[in-house]
């Protein structure tokens, strides 16, 4: 073999890992890309839809919503959930809307101005009605930090289409004071005690520009607005995992929180994220399993349903504007 050629097949070698590198990046790209668009509210708007093997048309079929944190994205929300091999196994739709990004990061606004935010969640149900053989009663949403803030603006603005949330390290901004939401509405959480972000105990973060409310005071205030009883049953779900429940609740709408002890800003049981910058993991419980477990057994009455037009625009500036004022106050 010539020296020009053993240089050219060196060159292959050398090359061929960064061929391939790049090959699975593109790959990776396109495989977990958005693949759902719309326009709402005149803004481009885009989600990210999972539909298992075993989806059968003739059959109404639950339909799940996971909303990423601040900064995050949907291939990031369904990597870290795992959402899509639980939908494989169990034969529910997820998907996994995005915030609004712009300029920055993509984030949920759940402060005074989520009205956008709403539409944007209303009119994807409608989408995917439209396409999907949706089962109307089980309907769920659920988000990781700033988007379990936007689960909790859902459970105030569309109790009668989402029929129970879910929330982990939820980081929760607007005060219970704007919420006039009376239906119970059945919710389950997760939250670490050393959370670096959403503080277990409450106060002001530099994520946030309002002090967070500490999540046992703020769950037992949710039993409250589910009418529950007022103390709660406790139990060791596992060694570092406490579980509380308010039980006998209107509606049978029960709230639930596993505190994880030692647990960091993570999705317990779910993809990994850099412990150096988030804080430990726990392994010892699937805040993806035991979420969808709390789901299927809360579907909506068909009493509670939604029935009105979900592109109401005067219904929502309402909303909008009466939430501006009460936090206002």
């Amino acid at each position: 073999m010539s020296r020009k050629s053993v240089i050219g097949v060196v060159a292959i070698v050398i090359s061929l890992p960064l061929v391939l590198a790049a090959f699975e990046a593109i790959a990776y790209r396109v495989q977990n890309r958005n693949n759902g668009f719309m326009i709402s509210s005149g803004e481009q708007r885009e989600y990210l839809l999972y539909v298992p093997r075993r989806y059968d048309r003739t059959k109404p079929t639950p339909l799940v919503i996971s909303m990423h944190g601040a900064g995050g994205s949907p291939t990031q929300q369904m990597n870290l959930t795992e959402w899509n091999q639980l939908a494989d196994r169990e034969g529910f739709i997820v998907v996994y809307p995005s915030g609004l990004g712009g300029a920055g990061p993509r984030v949920w606004r759940v402060g005074s101005d989520f009205a956008k935010d709403v539409r944007f969640i209303a009119e994807i149900i409608d989408k995917l009605e439209a396409s999907y053989n949706i089962d109307r009663a089980r309907i769920y949403a659920n988000g990781f930090s700033n988007g379990g803030g936007m689960a909790f603006v859902l459970s105030c603005t569309m109790s009668d289409r989402i029929a129970a949330v879910g929330m982990v390290g939820a980081a929760q901004t607007l005060p219970w004071s704007w919420c006039r939401e009376h239906r119970a509405v059945p919710m389950i959480a997760f939250h670490g005690t050393a959370d670096r972000f959403a503080f277990y105990n409450g106060g002001q973060s530099w994520v946030a520009p309002h002090p967070f409310p500490a999540v046992p005071i703020w769950t037992a205030t949710w039993a409250r607005r589910n009418r529950c009883e007022a103390k709660p049953v406790e139990s060791l779900a596992a060694r570092d995992v406490m579980r509380r429940e308010y039980t006998r609740c209107a509606d049978d709408a029960a709230v639930v929180l596993y505190t994880i002890k030692g647990g960091g800003h993570t999705w317990p049981g779910g993809g990994p994220l850099p412990e150096w910058f988030v804080g430990a993991d726990s392994r010892s419980i699937n805040a993806t399993s035991t979420m969808w477990t709390f789901f299927r057994g809360h579907p909506l009455r068909e009493e509670e349903r939604y029935s009105a037009p979900a592109d109401d625009a005067q219904t929502l500036e309402r909303t909008k504007v009466s939430v501006i004022e009460r936090h206002k106050g």
